[in-house]
């Protein structure tokens, strides 16, 4: 708890996009109400941080959107939501606004709030590593202070004057340094000796539209060359499993139709002995389950398009992997295949997912440098990353105090 009585009961803002900013969120209100027993929550949320008592002024899916073009559709309605939250937090006056993630959305509010003075914190630095770093300087416009999530993001912002604080990453918590491959099949009523194969091709319609044909057609070109073989393809939600499902519907019934799960993608990762999934965040996931694996994805193509013309990536590695083994010095050359845009293809994806269950050397080679990465994400550091989020934040208040 802080030594400021007064501030005992602080007002906290938090502003969180994507069903992973609520999850963080959740997390970071469990920490400090730990040192702030009386505080109050508002902002932006979802069901699991309202679960713990936050009151959420708007719905978390008016933030969920990907790529330019459809932040673009989108955008009058956003500019309207964010002019009455600013002005609604103008008035309210919180210790503290977090904006977690959603960079498009709460770095613009963040940056008017802080000209007024206030503390504003963003947790999830926008990844300055792979698009244009000078990013850094406008973030230190917008945010008091900047949680990071990978190691290599603090050195960057420091280059640029920024605050930024390595608090490590909530899924490295989440994930035991040792995988329990059998567990998992248990649960998914997997033999223990069978191959298995996960397949994850995004958990948006719009990425399930993209990727699901030529990731379930890969799927099931491996399945004819591995003998045994038993995929499972774990769906995010309803609506994306009704969209795999009519694509699954002209496969013939055998010992290798695709399993499609309700949810368990930890479970199918763990599982695995191999998995093909779209890039994002499920990458981190499968590394952290040791899991070697195939990485594919493309965007719409205008957003492509707009990328390549502005020249605005700066990295020629797209999975998280691959970035954190390079960052991290870890491995050498690429650890993960990547098939990106038009090389995504179902033939490129199956000869990738071959080889790796031809070659087992290989295979682990990658876990050993997937469980170097993992304590790299934990970067021993005590506690929890939500834990360690919240001590940063209270740090930031109580230094405002002491400034007066």
């Amino acid at each position: 708890m802080t030594d400021h009585p007064h501030l005992e009961s602080p007002l906290v803002a938090i502003l969180a996009g994507e069903d992973s900013g609520d999850q963080l969120g959740a997390d970071l209100i469990v920490a400090l109400r730990q040192r702030y027993p009386q505080a109050r929550f508002v902002g932006i949320g979802g069901a699991r941080m309202q679960r713990e008592g936050f009151d959420s002024w708007y719905d978390i899916r008016e933030l969920s959107l990907f790529g330019f073009s459809e932040v673009i559709r989108h955008l009058p309605r956003l500019l309207r939501l964010r002019k009455a939250l600013v002005a609604r937090l103008l008035k309210e006056r919180p210790a503290v606004v977090v904006g977690i993630d959603a960079p498009d959305f709460n770095l613009g509010v963040e940056q008017r709030l802080k000209r007024a003075g206030m503390l504003t914190v963003h947790y999830v630095s926008p990844s300055v590593w792979a698009w244009r770093e000078k990013r850094a300087e406008k973030i230190g416009r917008s945010a008091s202070r900047v949680l990071c999530l990978f190691p290599m993001e603090p050195p960057i912002y420091a280059k640029h004057g920024v605050d930024a604080r390595f608090v490590g990453h909530p899924l490295a918590d989440r994930f035991a340094l040792v995988s329990d491959r059998v567990g998992a099949r248990e649960i998914l009523q997997l033999p223990q000796q069978a191959p298995v194969l996960a397949v994850l091709p995004g958990s948006r319609l719009s990425e399930v539209g993209r990727l699901g044909r030529p990731f379930i057609d890969a799927a099931q070109r491996v399945a004819a060359a591995v003998p045994g073989l038993r995929v499972v393809i774990p769906a995010a939600n309803p609506q994306v499993r009704a969209r795999l499902g009519e694509l699954l519907a002209g496969s013939p019934p055998d010992e290798g139709t695709p399993l499609l799960l309700d949810g368990h993608a930890h479970e199918a990762m763990l599982a695995a002995d191999v998995v093909l999934l779209a890039s994002g965040t499920a990458t981190l996931e499968a590394m952290l389950a040791k899991r070697p694996m195939v990485v594919g994805y493309r965007v719409a193509p205008l957003s492509y398009r707009i990328a390549r013309a502005l020249k605005m990536l700066k990295t020629d590695v797209y999975a998280l992997p691959n970035i954190l083994a390079r960052a991290c010095g870890v491995g050498n050359g690429l650890l993960v295949p990547e098939l990106m845009q038009d090389d995504c293809t179902a033939e490129n994806l199956a000869a990738a997912t071959l080889a790796l269950f031809r070659d087992s050397e290989r295979r682990g080679a990658i876990v050993a440098a997937f469980e170097q990465l993992h304590q790299a994400l934990r970067g021993g550091l005590e506690g929890h990353a939500g834990d360690r989020a919240a001590a940063a934040i209270v740090e930031l208040i109580d230094e405002r105090h002491a400034a007066g």
